[in-house]
């Protein structure tokens, strides 16, 4: 799965050198390597003040006591310039989905979840009593995992300087929502119990380089 999800990322640059040049960039959001997710997008125009982005990230890293938070995502988005494409403030309407697998490390975010339900529980387990997010953290979860998906979308703003005739920097903000369904594991993949989940808050931020063609 791991080679697949550099292959998805691989095949977004060889697509972006498909379009026509000056309508079109290839960039990086630096906050996502920051929080070791590698992350590659393109841009490319569909009008005078418009464009459409399409970013993709994933998480294939192991960390010291056995901890991991695997995933894949892509945030496809339409975008509308008040000035011009590629140049100052932007809004924009986007889409996202995506994979996760983690173990003992918690959902950074897990206090916006606001509303979930246990399917399944299991009643000899005390954890199935717990909505949400479940704490991978604590003594009695050590060595449990969740695996899930997610989808959703939501609204952009962010702004764009050009720094030279290739180079841009980009900063941006989206929040929305995401619909989420995950299965907590416990040892020898036991199924303990499965959760849905709803959230609403940021769904992601960027301060990225781009070079345009």
């Amino acid at each position: 799965m791991k080679r697949c999800h550099w292959i998805a990322l691989i095949l977004l640059a060889v697509s972006a050198l498909s379009l026509n040049a000056q309508n079109f960039g290839i960039k990086s959001n630096l906050l996502g390597w920051g929080t070791t997710n590698p992350n590659l997008g393109i841009e490319f125009s569909v009008g005078r003040k418009s464009t459409i982005s399409v970013a993709g990230a994933l998480n294939p890293w192991d960390f010291s006591n056995d901890r991991h938070f695997h995933l894949w995502n892509a945030m496809p988005e339409y975008r509308y310039f008040f000035c011009e494409r590629f140049t100052g403030h932007f809004i924009g309407i986007n889409a996202l989905g995506g994979q996760y697998n983690a173990k003992n490390v918690n959902f950074p975010l897990k206090s916006l979840i606001f509303k979930s339900t246990v399917e399944h529980p299991d009643p000899a387990d005390p954890a199935s009593a717990e909505n949400g997010w479940p704490n991978l953290t604590s003594e009695q979860n050590k060595g449990r995992h969740v695996e899930g998906w997610y989808v959703g979308g939501g609204i952009t703003y962010g702004y764009q300087w050009m720094l030279s005739k290739h180079w841009n920097l980009e900063a941006s903000i989206s929040v929305g929502y995401a619909y989420s369904k995950l299965k907590f594991y416990g040892r020898c993949k036991r199924i303990i119990d499965e959760r849905t989940l709803h959230y609403v808050g940021p769904t992601s931020a960027t301060v990225s380089f781009m070079y345009l063609f």
